[in-house]
């Protein structure tokens, strides 16, 4: 058995790590794997450019941010890359308190996010200048992943956040607002991925590649319908304070055929030159990239994975 450190943020597009793991699929490829849930970037990108964590399931924004040197802290690695995509195909959504219904009231507030300068505080800077809001319009504070966010909202110290599935569809059942999607903003836009450095694949190929495999099996496990009802009692089991009405809701989220979890994995290419254009206008420093996307992505890792479950 080999060891995988995992670093994720929770939520529910971690459910394949969780199938994979209660169903065994990471056992049958000899792995070990130790997630680590994190409270924010900042924490997760110590521990994979610091060589903590082995693999990270993450916003793409953020590997490109900490190449370029636009990160939340003066970390930079030029080794990070993505290597399949492992989230929903629907986009964040800036949930509000009750009382806010536009852009407009959203003038004075405090916004939440998990870094200021990565991740989805990206997407929402896009959207609420959109909105027709300036930068001195509002506030933002650095709380933490999605899960510290969601507390926080909830406890009425911050006005708006973006929230993947669950917590949009639990704070919306709660009477909070939804305002608006990031889709009508920015179009295609990658957002998690498979992450890794560089140089721990090179001796680490086996491992990987079991990890994908058990992964992609999970996702596929847990498309068939047969399957439903098992996977709702995982997702109870390892989701935090999460109810079967919650995990239907996260389930017709993250796992609608046309819009959910990409099945087999791949990454959105236009998405991930959105991903590009939105760090080059609101990355700080402001610059122009200095490499080009392809640098970050690995796809024949995805290919060869995809091919061995194909011969199996």
């Amino acid at each position: 058995m080999q060891t995988i450190r995992l670093a994720v943020f929770p939520g529910g597009f971690n459910w394949p790590v969780w199938v994979a793991e209660e169903l065994g699929y990471f056992a049958a490829q000899r792995l070990e794997v130790r997630v680590t849930p994190i409270a924010g970037s900042v924490e997760q990108f110590t521990g994979l450019i610091q060589e903590q964590q082995d693999l990270a399931i993450t916003l793409f924004d953020n590997l490109i941010a900490y190449s370029e040197g636009q990160g939340e802290v003066p970390l930079v690695c030029e080794d990070l890359v993505a290597l399949m995509a492992s989230d929903t195909r629907v986009y964040p959504a800036l949930v509000t308190a009750p009382h806010i219904r536009s852009y407009g009231d959203l003038k004075g507030q405090v916004l939440a996010v998990d870094a200021k300068r990565t991740g989805y505080a990206i997407v929402l800077y896009a959207m609420l200048e959109a909105g027709g809001l300036t930068p001195g319009d509002y506030t933002i504070e650095s709380v933490g992943g999605v899960q510290q966010r969601y507390h926080a909202l909830l406890e009425g110290h911050h006005a708006g956040a973006l929230f993947n599935s669950p917590f949009e569809g639990l704070l919306v059942s709660k009477g909070y607002s939804l305002l608006e999607t990031a889709a009508g903003v920015v179009g295609q836009y990658q957002g998690q991925v498979l992450a890794t450095r560089r140089s721990w694949l090179r001796g680490n190929e086996a491992a990987v590649l079991g990890f994908m495999r058990a992964f992609l099996s999970a996702l596929a496990w847990i498309y068939e319908p047969a399957n439903k009802t098992r996977a709702m009692e995982i997702f109870v089991k390892y989701q935090p304070g999460a109810s079967t009405d919650s995990a239907q809701t996260a389930f017709e989220v993250l796992f609608n055929a046309n819009t959910g979890m990409p099945v087999d994995g791949a990454l959105n290419l236009e998405g991930v030159r959105t991903a590009a254009k939105l760090r080059e206008r609101f990355g700080v420093p402001r610059k122009q990239l200095q490499r080009s996307m392809e640098n970050y992505l690995e796809p024949a890792w995805l290919e060869r994975a995809l091919a061995s479950l194909a011969r199996n």
